[in-house]
């Protein structure tokens, strides 16, 4: 890991002379390559000198424990540990900044929740989790784009796609695409019976044109009257918008708009984001052939975390972690439950990059 982080220090002193050159900065296009890769391992760079300073503390205070002067020796024996302990932390955070970064993980996110199994209770739950997930979004900054909804007239959500925008968006949510399970006592239960429902969260990474070509002949878009809440125009122009992506067989319709040329681009947002999430999941697959796709198909034995409300429970199945906050996280505080598993999963990642590194 050294020779790694000795490699990567001398890369970062490369670039900051390159940013300094002429030639460089009088390409914006250069300019800019080099500064992204500069910022991406800069904090390596300041961890693992903070590192070779402390080592070098170290070597000093072991030396001076093994002197004739009892009183240097001393004061040197009781600077080890607290200097050995910093260490360890910092070669702890140098581990887990070498893990390769998501390509995805800057990318503003689609976000499509669906009721699942369990009826007009599972629809109330979709509904739940959509408020929960905006809730959050409201609280990092970030901005919520409701793209399309669908209701069941007392409250509940059949599916909502909507956009969240900001700042790492992707790298904070891809970890809450599953089935979501609930168990509690519906209001129309008159025996007290605790149901259990389900709704599917899918965390798409939104794709830029860049990332995924679409050819206009493999597209058949039809337009049609908008039905439900409208105002006058409703079933009068034909402003709603059906997307079909014939190659693979992807359907989006978009009808919130009273205008067709939106609710055309709202479409495409939403078809991009899904085939962009299908190519990453054939790759996926062929790294890992034994990857459960993201949703699953909703039945009530397929679940990523259950929120037991009797119980004020929320159980993360994946990483085993138990929370009794029900309420608050329900009201958008998952910031403690979303820290646990992005902690899960950068430490799964830490062991393979260890035992790559171990192996070669």
């Amino acid at each position: 890991m050294l020779d790694k982080l000795n490699s990567v220090e001398a890369r970062y002193e490369e670039l900051l002379g390159l940013l300094g050159s002429p030639a460089v900065q009088s390409d914006a296009t250069q300019y800019r390559t080099n500064a992204k890769a500069l910022a991406e391992i800069e904090l390596i760079v300041d961890r693992f000198r903070e590192y070779k300073d402390v080592a070098s503390q170290i070597a000093q205070a072991e030396e001076l424990a093994r002197t004739d002067d009892s009183e240097m020796r001393a004061l040197a024996l009781e600077e080890l540990p607290p200097l050995k302990t910093r260490a360890d932390g910092l070669i702890s955070q140098i581990k887990i900044l070498l893990v390769p970064k998501d390509p995805n993980d800057e990318k503003n996110v689609v976000l499509e929740i669906r009721a699942g199994t369990g009826g007009d209770e599972a629809a109330l739950f979709a509904a739940d989790l959509f408020r929960m997930y905006a809730r959050y979004a409201e609280r990092q900054g970030w901005r919520v784009e409701v793209l399309s909804t669908s209701e069941n007239g007392i409250g509940g959500t059949k599916e909502v796609v909507a956009s969240i925008e900001g700042r790492l968006v992707y790298s904070r949510l891809k970890y809450e695409s599953g089935v979501h399970r609930v168990q509690r006592v519906p209001a129309t239960e008159a025996s007290g019976r605790i149901h259990t429902s389900t709704a599917t969260v899918a965390v798409l990474p939104e794709a830029e044109e860049v990332d995924v070509a679409i050819e206009a002949k493999d597209l058949r878009i039809d337009t049609f009257c908008s039905s439900g809440p409208g105002g006058q125009s409703v079933n009068t122009t034909y402003s709603a918008v059906r997307i079909t992506h014939l190659p693979s067989g992807l359907v989006v319709s978009q009808q919130d708009e009273k205008s067709q040329i939106k609710n055309r681009a709202k479409a495409m947002k939403v078809l991009r984001a899904r085939l962009y999430e299908m190519e990453m999941r054939k790759q996926q697959e062929a790294i890992a052939k034994d990857r459960r796709s993201q949703v699953g198909t909703g039945e009530r034995s397929e679940k990523i975390r259950t929120y037991n409300f009797p119980q004020s429970r929320i159980t993360d199945h994946r990483i085993n972690f138990t929370t009794h906050r029900l309420a608050d996280v329900l009201d958008g505080n998952v910031t403690e439950l979303i820290d646990q598993v992005v902690t899960h999963y950068n430490t799964e990642q830490l062991k393979e990059v260890t035992a790559v590194d171990e192996s070669s």
